[in-house]
């Protein structure tokens, strides 16, 4: 199932295609002095950066584009370590050994996102970047994390792939670090099947992810440009096509996150006046949060287990490739002395939490994270009282 997003595809988008249909022109690049040309692409890139509060962005083919152009811009690579949360879509942790970087795997707290404290103990005379995930629409307790890296000399990649729009402390996602990456495939807050964006305020950063993105080139260029390269880059680039839908999923992004704050709150107000025994909720960092899950929580992985069979879904613990434990080419990678630096188990406290942790879907339908369980963006507030009625009975039968 898709994520919230693609519940409301309809006019908005279907004009933004048609508009790049009838043009001729699918590239991202065209003729500016031709009306025909609209500039999907650049539009996008201009009003996401108004919404996120930025003054630069890059649209990308991928959320995985973003984090490895973004890592490139910082010119990290051989011999850099990055820190990542063991609890992450593993293209948090790929990007980075993409880049020609070492991932380093830290602990995560209640919240389901980066532990601060476990964050500055993994930090060595190798590490140069940060990578905070906003994890399930929550986002990372910033003002530790920018408090650490600003402490340690270390630039801050936040990833906002599942945070499309959420916010803290009255900023918005993607605007805190040094950089921000993002992702619009299906699953995503808004989505157009694929693509991505780079957010940054610093325009060196943002000329070298532009070229890193582009074959070399400066931003918007408007041909070869022979002898203007500044890097060697690849093709990551945004069709018209990509950027026509995606403005017009932009265009709703409030409305849809206003739903979903709305129908989490409801939810989990009917579910806690089950009074059911030992359940508690993660802990959320900032009310502004995405709101596309609710996360329970049990004290001991053998009640969680007994929850999720009956809801017929898993904890966190089986949750594919979110979790360290569960992706078997980073398990298997080595690093450049030949050393597998990671193993099964390594994170005991992440292990701990992600077995005793069960996703019920809000906005985000996934049985991909564990989210079988739970409503939609959809669901009227009569069906969310069917659905906590269901969950408290089947739970209660097995506690």
């Amino acid at each position: 199932m898709p994520g919230p997003g693609a519940f409301l595809f309809g006019e908005e988008e279907k004009k933004h295609v048609l508009e790049v249909l009838e043009s001729g022109y699918l590239s991202r690049y065209g003729k500016d002095e031709d009306k025909n040309f609209k500039q999907k692409v650049y539009t996008l890139e201009s009003e996401f950066a108004k919404k996120i509060g930025v003054q630069h962005c890059v649209a990308v083919n991928s959320g995985t584009s973003a984090l490895i152009a973004s890592l490139k811009a910082l010119d990290i690579g051989a011999g850099d370590e990055v820190l990542v949360p063991g609890y992450t879509f593993i293209a948090s942790i790929s990007s980075i050994i993409s880049a020609g970087a070492t991932p380093v795997l830290t602990e995560i707290d209640e919240s389901l996102t980066v532990d601060p404290d476990d964050l500055e103990n993994k930090i060595t005379g190798k590490t140069k970047v940060v990578m905070p995930v906003h994890m399930l629409g929550n986002p990372c307790d910033m003002d530790e994390i920018m408090k650490i890296a600003r402490k340690h000399n270390l630039f801050v990649i936040e990833d906002c792939c599942q945070a499309v729009g959420g916010g803290y402390k009255g900023e918005r996602l993607g605007s805190i670090g040094d950089m921000g990456g993002f992702s619009f495939n299906i699953y995503k807050v808004i989505n157009a099947g694929d693509g991505g964006m780079i957010t940054t305020n610093n325009r060196q950063l943002y000329e070298r992810a532009f070229a890193y993105h582009d074959q070399g080139h400066k931003p918007l260029r408007k041909g070869v440009e022979i002898g203007e390269r500044t890097i060697v880059g690849v093709n990551m680039r945004m069709n018209e096509l990509t950027g026509a839908f995606l403005l017009g999923q932009l265009s709703k992004l409030d409305t849809i996150l206003d739903l979903l704050r709305e129908k989490k709150k409801i939810f989990k107000e009917l579910l806690s006046s089950g009074d059911i025994k030992d359940m508690s909720f993660r802990k959320i960092n900032d009310p502004e949060e995405c709101a596309t899950l609710l996360t329970i929580q049990f004290p001991e992985a053998g009640i969680a287990e007994k929850v999720a069979k009956a809801l017929r879904t898993k904890t966190l613990s089986g949750s594919g490739w979110h979790v360290y434990n569960n992706m078997e080419q980073i398990l298997q990678w080595r690093d450049s002395s030949g050393k597998r630096p990671f193993s099964k188990n390594m994170l005991p406290k992440t292990d701990d939490i992600l077995s005793r942790s069960i996703n019920l879907s809000v906005g985000v339908v996934d049985p991909g994270i564990g989210a079988d369980f739970g409503i939609n963006i959809l669901t009227d507030n009569k069906e969310i009282e069917k659905k906590a009625e269901e969950f408290i009975r089947l739970v209660k039968g097995v506690l």
